[in-house]
């Protein structure tokens, strides 16, 4: 009788048993579920700037070191230095002293040039425009055209007669509606706002086309700022080079 008893009360434990590591596997099953689930969420709701075609640049510090006033702990009150940045192989190349830019400004080995407050006015190299940082150089068939839409949806150059008509010199603050600056700036909080979709499509100096999107001067990216002192300059941009010389700047 007491072995009975012994049995029937082993196999209710091994059911037991059972039953809890089914309940732990159904919870691991839910939990991995969930957890994937709400990865996929977050991939899809987080800002990604890749699409296999682009090069998509994070946080590419600027002149971190310059300051516009007086007081600011460790910086120095004086004008920012230019960096210059080249499209084919992502080279940073800085303009610190007469030598640098000597050495660097009247050349083609530079797609873009950051200058001014924060590094934050751009120019395309271009030896024909006087205020040009590549003034009298060898990029003399350079020119931009701005979009307001998507990045996406910029999928060809315009015809280079509309590249020839273009007045467009540098893209920096937007003053106005009919401004082709790439950021709004408020005087009193002074702080940059990015224009969203604000496309530039470049002609280079060698005749490929390529297409331009600013994104962020702020460290990694903020979708809104209010901290005048929230680490600048740190830019976030990314652009397409027509390879093969046609006008298709297709990125989807």
């Amino acid at each position: 009788m007491k072995t009975t008893k012994s049995r029937c009360w082993c196999l209710r434990y091994l059911n037991w048993l059972l039953d809890a590591d089914r309940r732990l596997f159904l919870y691991l099953f839910i939990s991995i579920l969930f957890s994937t689930g709400c990865s996929k969420n977050n991939e899809e709701i987080t800002p990604g700037y890749e699409d296999g075609k682009s090069t998509a640049i994070y946080d590419l510090a600027g002149d971190t070191n310059a300051s516009m006033s007086d007081g600011v702990d460790g910086k120095e009150k004086r004008p920012f230095y230019i960096f210059l940045y080249r499209f084919s192989d992502k080279r940073q190349i800085w303009i610190r002293n007469a030598a640098d830019s000597a050495r660097y400004l009247k050349t083609g080995e530079w797609d873009l040039a950051f200058t001014g407050p924060y590094n934050s006015e751009v120019y395309v190299n271009n030896a024909n425009d006087e205020s040009n940082p590549g003034y009298g150089g060898p990029a003399t068939n350079t020119a931009i055209v701005r979009y307001d839409q998507l990045y996406s949806s910029v999928t060809e150059a315009p015809a280079d007669d509309i590249f020839n008509q273009s007045e467009i010199s540098k893209i920096g603050w937007s003053s106005g509606p009919n401004s082709s600056g790439w950021f709004n700036y408020s005087l009193n909080t002074h702080l940059v706002v990015p224009i969203k979709n604000r496309i530039y499509v470049i002609r280079l100096a060698d005749g490929k086309y390529a297409k331009l999107e600013l994104i962020n001067v702020y460290k990694g990216n903020p979708p809104t700022v209010s901290d005048l002192n929230w680490p600048a300059p740190y830019y976030t941009f990314r652009y397409f080079v027509q390879q093969d010389g046609s006008k298709n700047l297709n990125t989807q």
